[in-house]
């Protein structure tokens, strides 16, 4: 990690940003917290605390939701990661998403120093998906049958030394080709991110540990990225890896890289397609979800990846989960963030309010 200008970065994001993206991002925090000109100020703020790495702070605080959360009075200020963060704010809330263990454990020591401010999210809940094997625990025993649908997880192993003896473990564990490996750690890096699919046994002996191996399930191409911000649920269509017929695999062996399914430009929400899939996850399968994973994992701001088994209607799966996602893709993010935040304050004023009155 490097820092550019005060704030966290990362050898990929040095290499992504671009020169003149650098100088916008040095020219708006040079005059301040950089809020945008046209908006009114409200006469009371409510303080948010940012910790986030120049790729993430330019991708989510964008001009246009500083102004509107700026015209409801809430105002973001970048936190000094040179300074000690109890020095800093006073804050309402903190919301951060560095990796590094040191920070992990300031923000923690920190919310406990300082009940009064909501973090988020809190580093040990996060921690759960930075590992793909304790990811998706929290789906593996959920009922939802009665929520108009199934949800469930591709089968899947995770390998962790000598890929010699993938081939076995696979056979051994009954994993169908093709299999789709990914890092078994999310720690925010380029490599985390590159997932593979393999066709044939003897591709997987050129995978690197540590990993996790997932079954690749038909989906007609499509995954859903369902963004959880507090109570808010969002879905969006997006392209994904087309469907493998018998034929198909036939013809195909080896491995071959799959294309970040966030770095895809366009969504499949205008496309031209099956309705049965394009159709959306049932609204009560997904609010059930949101709200069994919210529980469970302890996290606010996340988003599932999710799939329809083709040839199914109701029959899907979660094939991943990401804290505080590319918010910045998702459609109306600018008012749902806002209402999020203050939604925070209002539930801690009359919390506050009944604690007083209890006495």
């Amino acid at each position: 990690m490097k820092k550019l200008n005060g704030k966290i970065v990362d050898e990929e994001e040095l290499e992504e940003l671009e020169e003149e993206e650098r100088k916008k991002v040095v020219e708006t925090y040079s005059n301040g917290v950089g809020v945008s000109v046209g908006f009114p100020q409200p006469d009371q703020n409510l303080v948010v605390g940012y910790a986030l790495t120049v790729k993430k702070e330019t991708s989510f605080l964008k001009p246009n939701f500083r102004g509107l959360a700026r015209t409801k009075g809430i105002k973001f200020v970048c936190i000094d990661v040179n300074r000690p963060l109890s020095d800093q704010g006073p804050f309402d809330v903190v919301l951060h998403k560095l990796l590094a263990k040191e920070w992990c454990e300031i923000i923690e020591d920190y919310g406990h120093k300082h009940p009064e401010v909501t973090v988020l999210d809190p580093p040990d809940a996060i921690q759960h998906l930075r590992n793909r094997k304790s990811m998706l625990q929290g789906v593996l025993d959920l009922n939802l049958s009665d929520c108009h649908g199934k949800v469930g997880v591709p089968r899947q192993i995770v390998v962790t030394k000598d890929p010699s003896s993938i081939p076995y473990e696979v056979t051994k564990a009954g994993l169908k080709l093709p299999l789709v490996a990914k890092p078994l750690l999310v720690d925010g890096t380029a490599k985390s991110h590159k997932l593979f699919v393999a066709y044939d046994q003897l591709s997987l002996a050129e995978l690197e540990p540590p990993l996790v191996l997932q079954e690749f399930v038909n989906h007609g191409g499509i995954v859903f990225k369902v963004y959880i911000v507090g109570e808010s649920i969002t879905v969006v269509r997006r392209f994904s890896l087309p469907n493998h017929g018998k034929r198909d695999l036939s013809k195909v062996a080896g491995m071959y890289p799959v294309p970040r399914i966030s770095s895809y430009l366009s969504s499949a929400e205008d496309a031209d397609l099956d309705p049965i899939i394009a159709e959306h996850p049932p609204r009560p399968l997904l609010e059930k979800l949101a709200t069994e994973l919210r529980r469970r994992l302890g996290l606010r701001l996340f988003n599932i990846d999710m799939i329809r088994e083709h040839g199914t209607r109701d029959v899907f799966y979660v094939i991943d989960i990401n804290y505080f996602p590319g918010y910045g893709k998702m459609p109306d993010y600018e008012r749902v963030f806002t209402e999020f935040l203050l939604s925070l304050v209002q539930s801690k004023y009359k919390e506050s309010t009944f604690l007083k009155s209890s006495f």
